[in-house]
């Protein structure tokens, strides 16, 4: 097993929850790797769970709403010194709740000509980039 590259990559999915014009971002836990950066609302994918599945969970874990997701944005691989990752990254539309952070420090809700104001993984840079045109 040790050979086996994929063993080592971490797979996650990140919600990129947007209305209004203004898209939802959390503050990570401080406990967390990069725990004083901001992020999309999301985690780890479970075993045999979909990309669509792990968002609809990690959004009722870590904000308390119901999320549907709309389509696939990108994917962004990224080689961390804690890890690989490969992030998976889908538009999502809040259908019931109010976010509140849950698991995550705060919560805050920007616009695309914001997000140069906060701190971001480096692996999430290039979906910022893509929503930063839309404003």
């Amino acid at each position: 097993m040790g050979n086996d590259t994929r063993s080592d990559l971490i797979e996650a999915a990140c919600a990129v929850i947007e209305q209004e014009g203004r898209f939802l971002i959390t503050l990570r836990l401080e406990t967390s790797p990069m725990g004083h950066c901001w992020e999309f609302p999301g985690g780890k994918m479970e075993l045999h769970e979909t990309v669509e599945e792990c968002i609809i969970r990690e959004c009722r874990e870590e904000i308390a709403v119901e999320v549907i997701p709309l389509r696939r944005l990108e994917d962004a691989r990224y080689d961390y010194p804690h890890g690989k990752i490969l992030l998976h990254f889908v538009l999502c539309r809040i259908v019931s709740g109010e976010p509140r952070p849950v698991a995550c420090r705060k919560i805050l809700w920007i616009r695309p000509d914001e997000f140069g104001q906060y701190e971001f993984p480096p692996a999430d840079i290039g979906v910022i980039e893509r929503l930063r045109k839309l404003g």
